[in-house]
């Protein structure tokens, strides 16, 4: 048997959920037995869905040698190198500038070397992180941006900051949260514009499509165009949007459905552009940058990558972004 006594970090959350990730190497039935038969919460059987508080005693009722083989962390020695730069830190969050071609998260083609991995070995290395004293928490992104996407990326440092900073960003036209872009874009577009509409997206290509606000499908979306400045032939404009709402792939379909897709993103109909930087522009990837981000009284900014000196003259003839 074991008894856990649940810290703030582990408060908050569903007993179901607490156990996928503390018994992280059990399987979902055994997870769902150990509810039904051996597991008490303040002496008590309780349900699944219970929600857990802080200072609650959890006893699990298994052979050492069970708990052991479910609870065992993967440990590796080898930390992923630090490719970030820190923007703004506190004791609850973590603002890091994500350079191009790293996942936020892993998938199937890279598990380990990620934003979000990083951030951690660097919150361990500080000190302020020991995933041996945790049970089950990880500092984890508030948000995400595409692996081609560069900029501010939003971290919670424990889990109180955590949730917070999530029920924020989720919060439809949030005053406490403005998120910024800078963007290039097939066109000349000269005026303000506020977009709205429904974005329906499809998970397994991977693509979305905006419908008309009427529409009862999707989920609704808003955002700001501001132009910045445009070639002098009309065919490329530099451009700042403001994210109202914040849906995958949201900048990228609704730019595309009104003629001005991004350069370079040829999923969204932005014809490729032959570059001469790293930055494969042009050949399969757009350039966004997420340069500036409010969370109440915090407002930073993420500076651009080097190589957008190079974008902006070869596109608009002049650097406008320094």
């Amino acid at each position: 048997m074991r008894v856990i006594t649940i810290e703030s970090n582990d408060a908050g959350q569903r007993l179901d959920r607490f156990l996928r990730k503390y018994l992280r190497n059990a399987p979902l039935s055994v997870i769902y037995r150990t509810v039904r038969k051996d597991l008490k919460l303040n002496g008590k059987r309780v349900s699944e869905d219970c929600m857990l508080c802080e200072g609650d005693t959890l006893a699990i009722y298994a052979s050492d040698e069970d708990l052991e083989n479910w609870t065992r962390r993967k440990e590796s020695s080898v930390r992923v190198k630090k490719q970030f730069i820190v923007l703004y830190e506190d004791d609850d969050m973590i603002i890091v500038n994500k350079p191009f071609g790293l996942l936020v998260h892993g998938d199937k083609s890279e598990k380990k070397n990620t934003l979000a991995n990083q951030v951690t070995d660097y919150l361990i290395e500080k000190g302020e992180y020991d995933p041996g004293s945790e049970k089950t928490f990880v500092p984890s992104p508030v948000h995400r941006l595409d692996r081609n996407t560069t900029g501010a990326v939003v971290f919670g440092k424990n889990a109180e900051s955590l949730r917070r900073l999530s029920a924020l960003f989720k919060e439809e036209k949030s005053e406490k949260v403005r998120k910024f872009y800078y963007t290039f874009v097939h066109g000349r577009l000269d005026k303000e514009m506020r977009l709205k509409g429904r974005l329906l997206k499809d998970e397994v290509k991977n693509i979305a499509k905006v419908l008309p606000e009427s529409d009862e499908r999707g989920k609704y979306i808003e955002t700001v165009v501001r132009p910045m400045a445009f070639s002098t032939d009309g065919r490329y404009s530099l451009v700042e949007v403001e994210l109202i709402t914040g849906r995958s792939h949201q900048i990228r379909a609704h730019l595309a459905s009104i003629g001005h897709p991004l350069v370079g993103d040829t999923k969204y109909g932005g014809k490729e552009v032959s570059g001469r930087g790293d930055w494969a522009l042009g050949r399969t990837t757009q350039a966004l940058h997420a340069h500036r981000i409010v969370i109440g009284d915090v407002d930073c900014e993420a500076p651009l990558p080097k190589v957008w000196k190079e974008i902006q003259t070869e596109l608009l003839g002049k650097e406008i972004l320094k």
